[in-house]
């Protein structure tokens, strides 16, 4: 059973009803299953004579085990693996030959068990990079172009460890080396292979984590892939989604990738000293320019990744958005934004003066009911010149919430109900605030025609409903759209688990006044004379609304003043300033990506505007590259400076602020240790004191000093543990 996704409430309902209807099966869990499994395969490598011998390198035990009849050279351990698999996965050389030369047949054996699928000694030696391993399998006749690891274990998934893809290139482009990949392309492997969901080596190298040497191999494959000639370039082959390892990359967040084959696929006009022309390929950025395929733009704001967002920063995205907000979006959105605000004016100005006549006597039934008018019948609705200014409202009103429909219920069809109302960029809850809205003015013009008594209050809801809506109009303005993103995360994340903390005391401490003031005379305290209004009372105490219902004039037992101080200690002393921390905690975070928030408000509003508005209203930006010989792509020309100087400036006052936030918080970190005694655990940093941050200023410094003579500072492979400096 795979581990655990990120979920819905409902999904994680779902998810926890069939987890315990698994349990009581007595089924085991996925890590159990591994761990089990391994166990068993140590077992029987070291219970099988030709897999002990292989593990430990013994290649005379080898010989004579296979010059043994009784040996079964195609015996499989517990993950289907032979006598090969095993002397490959411990790298022994000498084993390996052995049973290579005593043994071919097993070569290109692949494992039999529902993990390690379709693995082949080749795959291990190419993963472990044994080049002399690999060199003697092809040597021998080891297939590079069939074989397919399709083991549960190498699957692509959530929580997954390890994804290589299927095929052995894969396998050799992810661990990045270059020797490897080749040797095993000279050998015949095909670097157009695809895995079962459709990606080719491309597609695999954008998702590794390694992004450096991601695109080292992924520069080497390209190399290779232009030698075949092929119509279609390998890096723009999709998957089964229909992504490019460039969109991949978008949607991923890999910044590193897609920036480098940005860089692959711009034109280098001149350079002139700081300054660059180049010409930027927008074929996959652009959404006019992506015909019908979801464009970078699209994935990016589509993406529930803050990576993906940090995107939209990058040469030419940043130009491309800024030039289509600045020259057309922002103009019509405002545009549209004033038409809204006559829409929603309209439609309030129907309901304020909707027709109502006297009600007729003895209407009311009960003393408390104090109504005094009521809704005319649809034909006394329309007789004046009023009431027919009033139609014509009321008929712009219902066109309105028409077009409202049409427009958003096909949006919502083509991008999925979960991730329309769901992405905060896409809209989030404004979409079913406007499609609800648009519903229910829909319903009043059934209620009015059929004469049905009770339009108010679906009236009272459109109001809300429409006015709330004028929220979403802020994203056109840079100050005001992310203070609209943290209204609706404070809504739908801290309030809402206020709400449920509140729920449960409400409920406990209302029932608790309720089973007092039950045996009350319902007349001498109001507040209390039923448990609905009783529960309704607590609310309004709780949020402040209203003094403490209480009368001392009658005689009140001693329980209740026990409950009330109770309950204002739980309500107002520890629930609200619970919710006042939450939210400050969501404001403090949605400021930290206020700019990436507005950034990615304004690309799904222009895509928004370009889909509902025609062609002619939005001019395609940047050159075509057939009228200069460029191809049919378009371009966008962007001038660049590129200032030494600036930059390495920059980047000394960054690398020396680090230092000093990262040795303070060491310093931190050593007083809180030595204050927990000798007694307890003590984790030490691998640097101390004062002493590691000189050595750190005196590094920065000679970066300087190296940087003002012009010496080349030689840079290393930055190691787990190591501190990355950007000079």
């Amino acid at each position: 059973m795979a581990p655990p996704l990120a979920r819905s409430a409902p999904g994680e309902l779902n998810h926890w009803w069939s987890q315990l209807r698994f349990r009581l099966q007595n089924r085991k869990g996925w890590n159990e299953m591994l761990d089990e499994t391994f166990l068993l395969q140590n077992k029987r490598t070291n219970d099988i004579p030709l897999f002990f011998a292989a593990k430990e390198n013994s290649a005379g035990c080898i010989k004579k085990l296979l010059d043994c009849a009784s040996t079964n050279i195609f015996e499989r351990g517990a993950l289907g693996e032979t006598a090969l698999h095993v002397a490959v996965l411990n790298d022994n050389m000498d084993a390996a030959l052995v049973l290579m030369d005593g043994a071919p047949e097993l070569i290109n054996e692949p494992m039999t068990s529902d993990l390690f699928l379709g693995m082949t000694p080749l795959h291990i030696a190419v993963v472990n990079q044994n080049v002399n391993l690999v060199r003697s399998l092809i040597g021998r006749g080891a297939d590079v172009a069939t074989p397919r690891v399709t083991g549960l274990y190498f699957r692509k998934r959530r929580g997954g460890l390890l994804y290589y893809g299927e095929h052995i290139l894969a396998f050799a482009a992810c661990v990045g080396n270059q020797d490897i990949i080749s040797m095993v392309i000279n050998a015949g492997a095909s670097t157009r292979a695809q895995d079962s969901i459709g990606n080719t080596v491309l597609h695999i190298l954008v998702l590794q984590p390694n992004k450096t040497l991601a695109c080292l191999a992924l520069d080497l494959l390209l190399a290779r892939d232009v030698e075949l000639d092929q119509a279609v370039p390998l890096d723009m082959v999709p998957n089964y989604r229909g992504l490019t390892p460039f969109k991949l990359a978008a949607e991923e967040g890999n910044l590193v990738a897609f920036q480098h084959l940005v860089n692959r696929r711009r034109v280098v006009q001149w350079n002139l000293g700081p300054l660059t022309s180049n010409l930027y390929d927008l074929s996959e950025i652009d959404s006019l320019v992506a015909d019908n395929d979801l464009s970078v733009l699209e994935l990016i704001v589509g993406s529930q990744r803050r990576e993906a967002r940090r995107i939209l920063e990058v040469t030419p995205v940043r130009q491309l958005v800024s030039l289509k907000w600045n020259l057309y979006g922002k103009h019509y959105f405002r545009l549209l934004l004033l038409l809204y605000l006559l829409y929603i004016g309209t439609f309030t100005l129907c309901c304020v003066y909707r027709p109502l006549k006297d009600a007729p006597e003895n209407y009311t039934v009960s003393d408390m009911d104090k109504t005094i008018r009521v809704q005319k019948t649809l034909k006394e609705s329309y007789v004046t010149h009023g009431d027919n200014l009033r139609l014509v409202g009321e008929m712009i009103s219902v066109l309105g919430a028409l077009v409202i429909l049409l427009l958003e219920i096909p949006d919502m069809l083509r991008v999925g109900a979960k991730q329309y109302f769901g992405q905060t960029a896409l809209g989030g809850p404004f979409h079913v605030i406007l499609i609800a809205y648009a519903f229910l003015v829909v319903l009043l013009c059934v209620f009015r025609v059929s004469g049905v008594q009770g339009e108010t209050v679906v009236m009272a809801v459109c109001l809300v409903l429409g006015w709330s809506n004028v929220m979403f109009f802020a994203r056109g303005f840079q100050m005001l759209g992310p203070y609209v993103i943290m209204i609706q995360k404070i809504i739908f994340g801290d309030l809402t688990k206020f709400m449920w903390l509140s729920f449960i005391v409400l409920i406990g401490f209302s029932t608790s006044l309720w089973m007092v003031y039950m045996t009350q005379d319902p007349n001498s305290l109001p507040a209390y004379r039923s448990f609905p209004i009783t529960l309704f009372s607590q609310f309004e105490l709780s949020v402040g609304l209203i003094d403490l219902p209480v009368d001392h004039t009658i005689t009140t037992p001693p329980i209740v003043h026990v409950l009330h101080c109770t309950f204002s200690v739980v309500s107002y002393i520890l629930l609200l300033n619970l919710l006042i921390a939450m939210m400050s905690d969501t404001h403090w975070r949605v400021a930290q990506e206020r700019d990436e928030l507005w950034r990615t408000q304004v690309v799904a509003t222009t895509l928004m505007l370009e889909r509902r508005l025609p062609f002619c209203l939005w001019p395609r930006l940047g050159v075509c590259g057939l009228l200069y010989g460029l191809g049919e792509r378009w371009y966008l020309r962007v001038e660049e400076r590129n200032d030494p100087l600036v930059q390495k400036m920059r980047r000394y006052v960054q690398a020396f602020s680090k230092d000093e936030d990262q040795s303070k918080e060491r310093e931190e970190t050593e007083n809180t240790d030595t204050s927990k005694g000798p007694g307890s655990p003590l984790i030490r940093p691998k640097h101390r004191g004062g002493i590691d941050g000189n050595r750190k200023s005196l590094a920065c410094w000679q970066m300087i000093r190296h940087s003002a003579l012009g010496l080349d500072v030689e840079q290393e492979e930055p190691e787990d543990d190591q501190e990355v400096r950007y000079v």
